[in-house]
């Protein structure tokens, strides 16, 4: 049996009513192999939205499907950047790939006026931390994430659809 999940904000708007489809238990030393097993099983994904509290590990998780990925840059938080752009190699093509904080935005007006639903919308891959700032601006096919931190150095990622 599927798990339903309501997300409602302090407004009482609903922000999120999915079902998770898939999910994953690992301890912080096999997060390379689930970042790896994840990454496989994307098609032609290109913006993956990551919900979890503070310090559950969506930073670390983003930064290690840009290694699965390929990016040999130095790669860091954009908490206060707001979007870190690498590149990787896709098939013989540099391609780039943002990496996006919106922590620090009140809404998706702010994120609008940063240029963020234009990233969101440009066909190119994009790792999103607290999602929940801006829920409007995403595109459709956006694959949904959590990540939760359960103990003893283990997290439960969680991919839904919406």
């Amino acid at each position: 049996m599927r798990k339903r999940e309501i997300i409602i904000n302090v407004q009482g708007e609903l922000l999120a009513d999915y079902f998770c489809i898939m999910n994953w238990t690992f301890s912080l030393n096999e997060l390379d192999a689930v970042a790896k097993e994840f990454w496989q099983l994307q098609k032609d994904n290109k913006v993956f939205a990551f919900h979890g509290a503070m310090g559950a590990g969506k930073t670390t998780f983003i930064l290690s499907l840009c290694n699965v990925i390929g990016v040999n840059e130095n790669m860091s938080s954009p908490t206060f950047s707001i979007v870190n752009e690498y590149s990787y190699n896709c098939e013989g093509t540099p391609r780039p790939v943002f990496h996006i904080d919106l922590y620090r935005l009140k809404d998706a007006e702010e994120a609008i006026r940063a240029g963020i639903e234009d990233v969101l919308h440009s066909e190119h891959l994009c790792f999103i931390e607290w999602p929940e700032r801006a829920p409007e601006i995403f595109p459709e096919a956006t694959v949904h994430l959590t990540l939760k931190d359960i103990g003893e150095n283990l997290r439960i990622l969680s991919i839904e659809n919406q």
